[in-house]
């Protein structure tokens, strides 16, 4: 929207000054011509030309400089904005008594030239110290937070606010993630996220409703715990279809990080240059590691495939084989890692009951 309203105020502007660029020209010249309105609406014409070459520049411009702006660190863009404040207040205290001589009226193009000038100056001097000095700014506005403290010295980065999608709030792991502190900083439920909880926690089919209402609570008890850290942010994108491009979106707007549980999202967030927390991910990383000869207590729930074959779980859902494991059905024994396969599907661990298992 904000690039339609930049090239339309270039045509506008240039359209606008090129209809009043006849008056200026001399007076013989008008006397000459047999049509002026016509002359007017050819100038107008082509400054409507110049002013979408001069707004689609404008607009480049604008984009480059927001991205610019987007990736700058949370502290570099407070101090940097505090330097330009006090270059233009400095600028104007300077330039004060510069509007108060008396200039000839020949020369009165000066003042604004000067006030330009000096604006421009002092504006960028404070920048540049900013850069220099910030960090002893951010130390002077709260010399008593330790975080701004350490913030300043560059020993403490902001974290990226977390995004929540639909996926991993249903999943229920990401609540123990934020209790035990593993997932830090600001983390934001888009209002199109919450939306969506709201249709499948209203839908017909039992097993989506009971998912959708179990979402709902882990979101309440969240923002109950945690009532400074959890916040419903009010983005959204008319002009992006699916929920997953918005959540995509708003990442790269806010240069924030998406915590989901979906493969698809994962891997079309990650093209585009978006950090992602998949919750799977880590859960696999943090999977217990058995090799041959570890001991541990299993329930053998099934049979398997093979005779005398018995089949348990571990908490993660890895699969477990026992051999010689059927005869205890519905018990929980001992059993002794025998081997363990990693499969495309996953992993597989092999074992027998302790009693069997050879010295």
């Amino acid at each position: 929207m904000i690039d339609a309203i930049i090239i339309l105020t270039f045509i506008v502007v240039g359209a606008t000054l090129g209809f009043h660029s006849v008056e200026l020209l001399p007076f013989s010249a008008l006397a000459q011509v047999e049509n002026l309105e016509g002359l007017r609406w050819v100038t107008t014409g082509f400054g409507s030309l110049i002013g979408v070459g001069v707004g689609l520049a404008a607009q480049t411009t604008y984009r480059r400089a927001e991205s610019g702006i987007k990736k700058l660190p949370t502290d570099v863009l407070f101090s940097r904005s505090i330097g330009l404040v006090l270059g233009l207040i400095v600028a104007n205290l300077m330039l004060a008594p510069i509007f108060l001589l008396p200039i000839p009226s020949e020369l009165s193009f000066l003042k604004p030239t000067a006030a330009l000038l000096g604006s421009i100056m002092f504006s960028y001097s404070g920048l540049s110290l900013a850069d220099t000095h910030g960090r002893t700014l951010l130390r002077l506005i709260n010399p008593n937070s330790m975080e701004t403290m350490l913030l300043a010295e560059g020993t403490l980065k902001p974290a990226p606010a977390k995004i929540l999608d639909t996926s991993s709030i249903i999943d229920g792991r990401v609540e123990e993630l934020v209790n035990t502190g593993f997932l830090e900083g600001q983390i934001l439920v888009p209002q199109f996220v919450l939306q969506e909880l709201q249709n499948i926690a209203d839908a017909s089919n039992d097993q989506k409703r009971s998912r959708g209402r179990r979402g709902l609570d882990i979101l309440n008890r969240l923002q109950e715990n945690y009532p400074q850290r959890i916040i419903i942010h009010p983005a959204d994108y008319d002009d992006v279809a699916t929920v997953d491009a918005k959540l995509v979106r708003l990442a790269q707007d806010i240069n924030g990080s998406l915590v989901t549980n979906d493969y698809n999202l994962n891997k079309v967030a990650s093209l585009q240059k978006v950090q992602v927390l998949n919750v799977n991910d880590l859960a696999q990383v943090l999977r217990p590691v058995y090799l041959p000869g570890d001991s541990l207590d299993l329930k053998i729930l099934k049979e398997g495939k093979e005779p005398d074959q018995g089949v348990g779980y571990l908490s993660d859902g890895t699969m477990v084989v026992v051999e010689e494991g059927s005869p205890f059905v519905g018990d929980e024994v001992p059993v002794v890692v025998t081997s363990a396969l990693q499969t495309s599907a996953g992993r597989m661990i092999f074992a027998r009951p302790r009693m069997s298992a050879p010295a």
